[in-house]
């Protein structure tokens, strides 16, 4: 049997920003990479190397100057609900309700309100916040308000979740609890995830694949597959190994294997 066409592709995709002095700043030069339906893939790399870049092209907030997106074969030309995105800040509207905020993206879909109610009564379920669904997102913790983040994203029900760094901004008990819900829901609901971080640990306990970026310019250095079951475990000696492995091509001591 044939293996499964891409979900996205992203050949040779550059970008340049023009810089303050004029100069042409490379944020992501001659990248290439493919997404399986249903697979985990981590993003990792420097600050400045242009996973967020490459993230946003992929979301369809960003055109690139060269290069070519596709999603299931046709040209990424803008963003759709087939792609959902997490950032690393929250970003939810504090003047509106836990449900009001979830139900936004249906809203603007000319979904109607019947079936918003109980869309987003379902998600929020999902995520374990069907009781604060009333509640202002400043009343609610950081760790809860990323998963009001992923609700929103999940209850237009993407064929790939798109996360730049999600769980960046909380503290470390949070993150290794949102990290195993976030594993929980991919095997749930088995969509994509295109997952951006700075955390070689991170990288490695969510990831199916692990695509190494180097920086100045952006590009992919390398990329890992990582073949350890779920639910993995951060003590075991091949855990060390591929730390050690990663860190080496992360930090530019490792050969380029793609």
């Amino acid at each position: 049997m044939s293996p499964a066409p891409p979900l996205i592709e992203a050949s040779s995709v550059t970008q340049i920003f023009a810089a303050s002095d004029g100069e042409p700043s490379w944020a992501l030069k001659n990248a290439s990479l493919a997404v399986a339906p249903g697979e985990f893939v981590c993003i990792i790399g420097p600050s400045g190397c242009g996973k967020s870049t490459l993230l946003h092209m992929i979301a369809g907030f960003l055109t690139p100057t060269e290069g070519s997106l596709r999603f299931r074969g046709r040209p990424i030309e803008a963003p759709g609900p087939e792609r959902g995105v997490v950032f690393q800040e929250y970003a939810l509207f504090a003047w509106m309700t836990v449900r009001q905020n979830v139900e936004f993206g249906l809203k603007m879909r000319g979904i109607g309100k019947a079936e918003r109610r109980d869309k987003a009564r379902r998600f929020l379920d999902v995520v374990g916040l069907a009781k604060m669904a009333d509640r202002y997102p400043h009343e609610l913790s950081g760790g809860m308000r990323q998963r009001v983040a992923v609700a929103r994203a999940l209850v237009n029900e993407p064929e790939v979740l798109l996360m730049d760094e999600p769980f960046a901004a909380v503290d470390a008990i949070t993150r290794a609890t949102l990290q195993d819900e976030l594993l929980r829901l991919w095997q749930e609901f088995r969509i994509s995830v295109v997952f951006i971080t700075h955390n070689i640990d991170e990288a490695i306990f969510l990831g199916e694949r692990i695509v190494v970026m180097s920086a100045h310019p952006g590009t992919i250095r390398s990329e890992v597959r990582i073949d350890l079951p779920y639910p993995r475990d951060r003590g075991s000696a091949e855990f060390a190994r591929l730390y050690a492995r990663i860190g080496a091509e992360l930090y530019g001591k490792g050969k380029e294997t793609r």
